[in-house]
């Protein structure tokens, strides 16, 4: 890969690093010979990126020729749009009260030099910043109101870092790019490069170290080399070709703003953006079902005028569902009516509308794992002991579930994959983990999870790593059809 620092004018950049050409903006906007270059890393250090100017231009272009602009127009812009400006400043609020909780000023600026700042106190809040909005010179304005917020974070020009900094920059540039000169090389073997988001910290993952191996070692197969990336690598999204995502989802959360992120730079991704907002909320998937004539439980989207009704319309004991909980959490059953009213109150509180459905009590959930539209584990999820729902939380804040019982498709009951297959085409062509619930000889949807559970030795039990292997391979189809292959 070629690498190269465009500057307005060379003479200006002090540093010669080998295996790094320094040229003008001139030369790389109009000379032939940068066009033609198939595989790039472009570092912008041009004197502004105000729209349409030569700066602005050379990561329009880069991205053009396919090259990789550092910063590129998605960073360039997300700085200027107010709304992505404050979810990533809200995701790093608590960093930012640790890391300036000793200042006794109302205002501070943070300069980061090729994600380095000055000084090492300010380190980790520099990386996360760098990792956010990658550009090689940053500048951040905190300023002090009830607590500390991120005001701004603009671009520096190189003719506006002070003197005195200079040395400093020049130092974090070399060790930047010798750090890239030592990171390993991917190997050749492999055609196409794919990215695992996970959380080594999470406490119920969809996905265990068994399975995500299982994953990498079905990626291989297909042709795909394999990185396990977390919330710290935001910035190298755009290295891959495709995005899987094996950690819990939720739209307002850093997994969105990746799988947004990924689809944007035109990568594979399961799971998609719109597969996260659409499953992540109970009112979009109530009416989803309703209008396609789906069965559900006896269902009422509850707002402030409707709210005196639940308890007559559906009976006691009834289920509330906050509009995005997951993994049981946010669900609540409501006993006597002076409960449903205190909840829903509660509740309401936070969203203007709720879910409130017909307590259906059953040992277990049907679960299929639909791809593609196409049924590929069915499993029994069973109630956690002593409750009415599969996962429980204990007094210490953790999930207890039940007990997991993988079943042959072809013993899985016909209508209950036929709702698991049809319900999940309604929300796209993903990875979906559909829940029924059986009465008798009816079935009911509960939920389309956009992030289901595939845990070795759970859903695989039955299938191998067949299942695995069909997700790879529908990652690689997903590549070779966006590329037009």
């Amino acid at each position: 890969m070629s690498r190269l620092i465009v500057v307005n004018n060379p003479d200006n950049w002090p540093l010669q690093i080998p295996g790094v050409e320094v040229v003008s903006a001139r030369a790389y906007l109009s000379d032939s010979e940068y066009s033609k270059i198939n595989n790039a890393k472009v570092f912008n250090l041009c004197r502004s990126y105000r729209y349409m100017s030569n700066g602005y231009y050379v990561s329009l272009l880069a991205e053009a020729r396919g090259h990789r602009a550092i910063p590129s127009i998605m960073t360039l812009q997300d700085m200027r749009t107010d709304a992505i400006f404050r979810i990533r400043s809200e995701d790093l609020d608590g960093l930012i009260q640790k890391s300036l909780s000793h200042l006794k000023t109302k205002e501070y600026q943070l300069s980061i030099y090729f994600g380095k700042p000055l000084a090492k106190t300010y380190e980790r809040l520099a990386r996360q910043l760098f990792n956010y909005f990658e550009a090689p010179l940053l500048r951040a304005h905190f300023v002090h109101r009830k607590k500390w917020e991120l005001d701004s974070v603009d671009p520096i020009a190189v003719k506006d870092i002070p003197d005195w900094q200079r040395p400093f920059v020049i130092s974090a540039a070399g060790s930047y790019f010798l750090k890239l000169d030592r990171t390993p090389r991917r190997s050749k073997r492999f055609q196409y490069d794919l990215a695992i988001l996970y959380n080594p910290d999470e406490h119920d993952p969809p996905s265990d170290a068994r399975a995500l191996r299982k994953f990498c070692k079905a990626a291989e197969k297909v042709g795909m080399d394999t990185d396990l990336i977390t919330r710290e690598d935001y910035r190298r999204v755009a290295e891959f070709d495709a995005l899987f995502i094996r950690e819990t989802t939720a739209v307002n959360h850093h997994t969105y703003r990746f799988a947004r992120r990924a689809a944007a730079e035109g990568l594979a991704v399961i799971d998609d953006p719109e597969s996260i907002i659409r499953c992540s909320n109970k009112v979009f998937l109530a009416e989803t079902f309703e209008r396609n004539n789906l069965p559900m439980p006896r269902t009422m989207i509850v707002h402030r005028d409707n709210a005196n009704q639940v308890a007559d319309t559906l009976g006691l004991p009834c289920i509330l569902k906050q509009p995005d909980s997951a993994f049981s959490q946010g669900v609540v059953k409501a006993k006597t009516r002076a409960e449903l009213d205190e909840e829903i109150e509660r509740r309401l509180a936070s969203s203007d509308l709720l879910i409130a459905q017909e307590f259906m009590p059953t040992d277990f959930d049907w679960r299929v794992g639909v791809l593609e539209g196409k049924p590929i584990y069915v499993c029994r999820y069973f109630m956690a002991r002593h409750h009415w729902q599969i996962l429980k939380q204990t007094k210490k804040g953790g999930l207890r579930g039940g007990r997991v019982e993988p079943v042959a498709m072809r013993r899985a009951p016909r209508e209950a994959v036929r709702l698991s297959v049809a319900a999940a085409n309604l929300m796209g062509d993903g990875l979906y983990g559909v829940d029924v619930k059986q009465r008798g000889s009816d079935f009911f949807l509960i939920e389309v999870n956009d992030n289901p559970s595939i845990e070795a030795g759970y859903e695989d039990k039955l299938v191998g790593d067949v299942v695995y292997l069909k997700i790879m391979k529908s990652i690689h189809r997903r590549i070779l059809r966006l590329r037009g292959e």
